[in-house]
């Protein structure tokens, strides 16, 4: 019956755990059909149309302008300011601008191809649909993720080696036994009633119950700490996990351009780029620094949204671009109200950033009455701003800008452009108010006004500076033995000096590229195996075959992968899996769910994902955050852990419970255990220790063990067998027989005695069994004893399993190591933990340690 039920129960649950697997992949395909425009502008036979985006054809011409999402793959033919957002598809983040000029081999890169789904920022743009559907970018990735079947997950494969053997073992001693049964003459029935003992010995009742609150305790306590899991089973994958491919965007970076350095003065300043602004600014007292905040503030379109006063300035909506929105809060922590100076130096004219003059220039009155001249100011690329400038400020004054400046600029540039930053120039010029006196009509057409002899401000960086946190986080996981690799659609230069600020590429560590530099030799004549760090770009990846890749994993221990496509992180992901790494990967575009769904374990971001990216997958990261997969790391190892001690516990008594029926049989002593104990041992009073153990705090040292080998340390492995079976097993089996044959001793039979006398004790029809001292038994008074026997077998294995869920509640660690008050409070909660699992009202919580 009990098997009928557990067997009903299992189908039930794979058959539950099959159809949310499917209504998962379902959800995916869906979340795609979310990304459909619903309209879109076509130009057919001369005249302008809005249909649905469905209706679409290959060879249509179409319109799109800021604000609409892009409805099918165009080529562009006419742009004006076309700005498009593809950091879902891309993980750029900035806005990347759409012309019709051709400019990479790569679809992805070329700016002429605007792409399904994206969103256009700013500007008009006119295309033909050269894709729809399916064929689209995004259509492939839906069908890349689609296609990528769902594996079992390292949990499941663990517990269903576990059943394999127990299975195994219950059936064969329960058949032995059964079979010996009928060979010294029991009724089919009694040794029917043998059988099924056993295999009730073996069955851990208990696992079903430990495993649900394991995983149900750990996802409570991840969800208190903004992780939410969809899947409860990926909570001990993320803990088995030996490789993290992360993204960048958003995930490792705090998902916003920030002002990071600035050049003047001859000097490199470096700002605050902390997400509360607690760090240290610097020296803004120089003549050069206003009057490069000037031009800052004014050659700026972006504006704040109203009805944000409250609102810290990092935090504040942007209205505008990227690069402007960082520059504009920078403005505002710098300078004070933007908006209100802006006010006092009216805008008469602008002249907006395009990517043929890569400028954007504006030009303003000056609000002293005194001094009726127009202010000049202009920003964009630094080599085109500094051939339009012939003097430079130094500390407040205009000097020639000669070779020795010029040098000067290079140096700046060429540093800041190596941490990966984008840099911008400044300048600015004052008109002469003779030639341009107030109310000249300034024609940007024609451009009536210079644009050349300008004086040079100053240069100012900008980058997605890292998340506070995530250096820490990086550092834990390799001390826990865990890889993290970074996987980016960013610039290479970008992701390796992200890389190596939280931790990623390690302080001294040197890719090729490094140490051809500092030897002054040929990229081609260095070692790759003397390179621990190697950053490769997806043109490279692409060149390489599959064996490559596994030896550069390999040969690298830390890498970083830029420009990837969609389906080269999935690749990437492969291969990882390819030299036996449990792989977790994190994402939050559209680019990112079919790597997602391929990984042991796929984690989204909530804030910034994408909902094709959170279906694909198992884990969602509400603050988007990578410190947060390090809680999830180490909750999946306490799981394992815990799920190792509940096995332990339990598989400890079925050596004290089958020892008794092996003495029973082949020394012939009257039965020390009967089936109706087994059973009460099984189905009442082993469960709640069993299912307590779910409840046990990490161990001190679980961050600072290699993760797990699939492989080697299984959730049943030999140590563990040996040590409950044949040690601990073997001590309690030896408890419960001293105990048997003194309480057999102290009524008249000897421990000799009692060897073969199993055939008369139980003939019913023999009345006057004689013990050690000669008095006569009849056969209910011998039952009566053996009943008792069963008691002081029963308590014996009770106490010594008292003391084995005490033993159990560390794996490694003595009381001295884990900490003697930790290890107290830790026996209290314990016993908590068994009030509450037998329904009885909850003692109060133990005081802490401190």
């Amino acid at each position: 019956m009990y098997l009928a039920i557990t067997l009903i129960a299992v189908v039930v649950v794979t058959g539950c755990f099959g159809y949310y697997q499917e209504f998962k992949s379902t959800n995916i395909i869906a979340s795609f059909k979310n990304l459909v425009p619903q309209q879109a502008t076509v130009i057919r036979d001369g005249e302008k149309f809005q249909i649905n985006a469905n209706q679409l054809v290959v060879g249509d011409l179409v319109e799109i302008k800021g604000g609409d999402r892009v409805p099918a793959d165009i080529r562009i033919i006419t742009s004006q300011g076309c700005k498009v957002d593809n950091s879902s598809l891309t993980g750029e983040s900035e806005p990347q601008t759409r012309s019709p000029e051709y400019t990479h081999e790569s679809p992805l890169e070329t700016r002429n191809i605007a792409f399904f789904s994206t969103m256009c920022l700013e500007g008009t743009a006119t295309g033909v649909i050269i894709n729809t559907g399916d064929r689209t970018i995004i259509g492939r990735i839906a069908s890349l993720a689609s296609g990528v079947g769902n594996e079992k997950t390292p949990i499941a494969i663990e517990i269903e080696h576990f059943v394999d053997i127990i299975a195994g073992l219950a059936i064969f001693f329960g058949a032995t036994f059964f079979v010996v049964a009928m060979v010294i003459g029991y009724p089919f029935l009694r040794a029917m009633v043998f059988f099924m003992a056993i295999v009730v010995a073996y069955v851990p009742e208990g696992l079903l119950a430990t495993v649900t609150v394991c995983l149900s305790l750990t996802a409570k306590r991840l969800a208190r700490k903004n992780c939410v899991v969809k899947n409860l089973e990926a909570v001990e994958t993320l803990g088995s996990t030996s490789v993290i491919c992360s993204d960048k965007t958003g995930t490792l970076t705090q998902n916003r351009m920030t002002v990071s350095h600035l050049w003047f003065d001859n000097q490199i300043h470096s700002a605050d780029t902390t997400e509360d602004q607690s760090g240290q600014s610097f020296d803004q007292t120089s003549d050069t620094w206003r009057a490069l905040s000037r031009v800052v503030s004014l050659c700026n379109r972006a504006a704040f949204k109203g009805g944000q006063d409250g609102v810290p300035v990092p935090k504040r909506i942007v209205i505008g671009d990227a690069s402007e929105t960082a520059l504009l809060k920078f403005s505002e922590l710098a300078v004070g109200n933007v908006i209100e100076y802006r006010e006092r130096f009216k805008k008469v004219t602008e002249v907006p950033f395009n990517s043929t003059n890569k400028f954007q220039l504006s030009i303003h009155e000056l609000q002293d009455p005194l001094d009726l001249r127009y202010l000049l100011v202009m920003k964009g690329a630094p080599e085109r701003i500094l051939e339009r400038c012939s003097t430079i400020m130094i500390k407040g004054q205009e000097l020639p800008l000669d070779t020795q400046w010029q040098e000067a600029f290079q140096t700046a540039y060429m540093d800041l452009g190596g941490l990966g930053e984008r840099v911008l120039g400044f300048c600015h010029l004052y008109l002469n108010e003779k030639e341009f006196p107030r109310g000249y009509n300034f024609d940007t057409e024609e451009m009536n006004f210079p644009t050349s002899g300008l004086c040079f401000a100053g240069l100012i960086s900008m980058i997605d500076p890292p998340r506070a946190t995530v250096p820490d986080a990086v550092m834990k996981c390799r001390t826990a033995g865990i890889r993290v690799i970074m996987v980016t659609g960013d610039h290479p230069i970008t992701a390796k000096a992200i890389a190596a600020s939280v931790g990623i590429i390690s302080e001294g560590s040197e890719t090729v590229e490094d140490i051809a530099a500092r030897l002054r030799i040929p990229v081609e004549q260095v070692n790759k195996r003397d390179a621990r760090a190697c950053v490769i770009n997806g043109g490279q990846l692409k060149e390489m075959s599959s064996e490559e890749l596994v030896e550069a994993l390999k040969m690298h221990p830390e890498m970083v992968f830029a420009r990837t496509s969609p389906q080269q992180k999935l690749i990437i992901v492969e291969s990882c899996q390819k030299l036996g790494a449990i792989v977790a990967v994190t994402g939050d575009g559209v680019n990112d769910s079919p790597a997602l769904k391929k990984a042991d374990i796929g984690v989204a971001m909530g804030i910034a994902g994408s909902d094709a990216a959170k279906n694909a997958a198992d884990m969602i990261l509400l603050d988007d955050n990578f410190a947060s997969i390090v809680t999830g790391v180490e909750q999946g190892r306490l799981i394992f852990d815990n799920l190792k001690k509940s096995i332990a516990y339990t598989l400890t008594k079925n050596i004290p419970e089958l020892a008794p029926y092996l003495i029973y049989i082949t020394a012939s002593v009257p039965l020390p255990l009967g089936c109706i104990t087994i059973l009460f041992i099984e189905l009442c009073t082993d469960i709640f220790p069993s299912v307590s153990l779910a409840y046990e705090k990490a161990e001190s040292d679980i961050m600072h063990l290699k993760p797990r080998n699939p492989r080697r340390d299984r959730l049943v492995n030999e140590a563990l067998a040996v040590y409950s079976y044949f040690q601990i097993g073997v001590i309690q089996s030896f408890a419960g027989f001293v105990d048997y044959f003194t309480t057999m001793a102290q009524e008249g039979w000897f421990p000799a005695y009692c060897l073969g006398l199993r055939a008369h004790w139980e003939n019913q029809h023999l009345q006057d069994l004689q013990d050690s001292y000669g008095q006569e038994w009849t056969f209910s008074q011998r039952l009566y004893q053996q009943y008792n026997c069963y008691t002081v077998f029963f308590i014996s294995i009770e106490v010594c399993q008292i003391s084995d869920v005490l033993i159990r509640k560390t794996r490694r660690l003595s009381v001295f190591q884990q900490g003697f008050f930790r290890c107290v409070n830790s026996t209290l909660d314990l016993i908590q933990n068994l009030i509450l699992l037998s329904g009885a009202p909850q003692v109060p919580e133990p005081l802490s340690s401190s």
